[in-house]
C-alpha cells in the first residue's frame, strides 16, 4: 500500500503532502511508515496527522509486533559482548587452559558478566593474566582490594558465559584426562587453596574448598598419584599426612615456586612470606633427622630453620 502510493525515487509533491499524509494515516500507516513514504521530516508529518487516531486494536497489534522485535533482538544478543570483544574458543585441553580454568574455579569467580581472580601472590596474579591472553586478548581491571590482596577482573558477558561452560566441562573431564593435566589441576588447587602445617611432630598439607564435590574430586585425583588423603566436611578441607604420602606429594605435585604463606594471618606461626614448598621441604627433612625432637619439643620450627636451610636437618 505504502510502496504503491510512493514509488522509489519520487517524493510526494508539496501541494499534495497534507492529503497524502492523512490518507496513509487513515489507511493505518504508522508515523514512521508515513515518514518513509513521503521522505519528509517526522515533525512535518506529525503536524498533519496528529488528530487522526489509530484504532485500539491496531495500536495493540503494533505494540505486540514491536515487543516481539525487541525480544527477538535481545535473544540474538544474549551472551554476546556489547563491545564486540569475543573470546577465542579452544577445543583441546592443554596445560595452559587447564591451569587458567582451574585457577578461576579455586581463588577465582565466574559470574554472569565477569571473570575475577583474587590472590595475595603477585606471581599467581600475573600467571592468570598471562594465561587469559590465550582466550581473551584485552587488559583486565586491576586493583588492590585490601592491603596486600590483588584482584584482576574481566568484565565481558560473552567471556564469562564461555569460561563457565569450560569450567563445567573441566570438572566433568579431568578425572579421565592424562596425568599431566591432572597434575596441573592439582597444583593449581594447592597453589590457591593449600597450606603446610608443621608444628612439633605434626606434618600436614591441607587444602580448603567450600565446594565439597571439588574436594572429593581432588581426593580422587590424588589417588591417581598414589597419594592418600582425607576430607573433612565440617572444616571443608582435604588433608594429606604421613611421610610416604607427603614425600610423594612433594615429588609429584608440590607448590609452585614463589607461592608463599601469608605471615599476616592471625593464626600464622611465620613472620615472613616463606615459600610453601620450602616449608614442606624442611618438614620432610625432619623425618630423617628429627629437628623438632632434638630442640625444644614445645617450640615450633623457626623462620631461620627455613630461610637458612635448616642446618640441623
Amino acid at each position: 500500500m505504502v510502496g504503491g502510493s510512493n514509488p522509489p525515487g519520487r517524493t510526494v509533491k508539496a501541494n499534495g503532502f497534507r492529503e497524502a499524509c492523512r490518507r496513509l494515516r487513515t489507511d493505518g500507516a504508522t508515523l514512521g511508515e508515513i515518514v518513509a513514504a513521503t521522505r519528509r521530516p517526522k515533525s512535518s508529518v506529525y503536524f498533519h496527522i496528529q488528530d487522526i487516531k489509530l484504532s485500539e486494536e491496531f495500536r495493540e497489534a503494533q505494540y505486540e509486533r514491536a515487543t516481539k522485535r525487541i525480544i527477538e533482538f535481545n535473544e540474538s544478543r544474549r551472551g554476546k559482548s556489547a563491545a564486540g570483544r569475543h573470546p577465542v574458543p579452544f577445543t583441546v585441553w592443554t596445560v595452559p587452559f587447564v591451569e587458567l580454568v582451574s585457577h578461576l574455579l579455586f581463588d577465582g569467580e565466574i559470574s554472569r558478566n565477569a571473570c575475577v581472580y583474587t590472590n595475595r601472590n603477585r606471581m599467581l596474579i600475573q600467571r592468570v593474566a598471562r594465561l587469559m591472553r590465550r582466550v581473551y586478548d584485552h587488559q583486565p581491571r586491576e586493583l588492590e582490594s585490601t592491603p596486600g590482596v590483588y584482584r584482576i577482573s574481566y568484565y565481558n558477558v560473552e567471556l564469562a558465559a564461555y569460561l563457565q561452560g569450560k569450567a563445567d566441562e573441566l570438572l566433568q573431564r579431568i578425572s579421565i584426562a592424562p596425568q599431566e593435566l591432572k597434575l596441573t589441576f592439582l597444583r593449581s588447587f594447592f597453589d590457591d587453596e593449600g597450606s603446610v602445617y608443621f608444628i612439633r611432630r605434626k606434618r600436614l598439607v591441607r587444602g580448603y574448598q567450600h565446594n565439597d564435590s571439588i574436594l572429593k574430586l581432588v581426593q580422587q585425583l590424588l589417588k591417581d598419584f598414589s597419594i592418600k588423603s582425607k576430607t573433612d566436611k565440617k572444616y571443608h578441607e582435604i588433608v594429606i599426612s604421613g611421610r610416604e604420602h607427603l614425600e610423594r606429594f612433594s615429588a609429584e605435585i608440590n607448590f609452585s615456586p614463589s607461592v608463599a604463606v601469608n605471615p599476616d594471618r592471625k593464626n600464622s606461626i611465620w613472620r615472613r612470606p616463606l615459600e610453601k614448598r620450602e616449608i614442606l621441604r624442611v618438614a620432610l627433612a625432619s623425618y630423617r633427622r628429627d629437628v623438632v625432637a632434638t630442640r625444644c619439643p614445645s617450640r615450633p620450627i623457626s623462620v631461620d630453620d627455613v630461610t637458612m636451610g635448616a642446618p640441623n636437618v
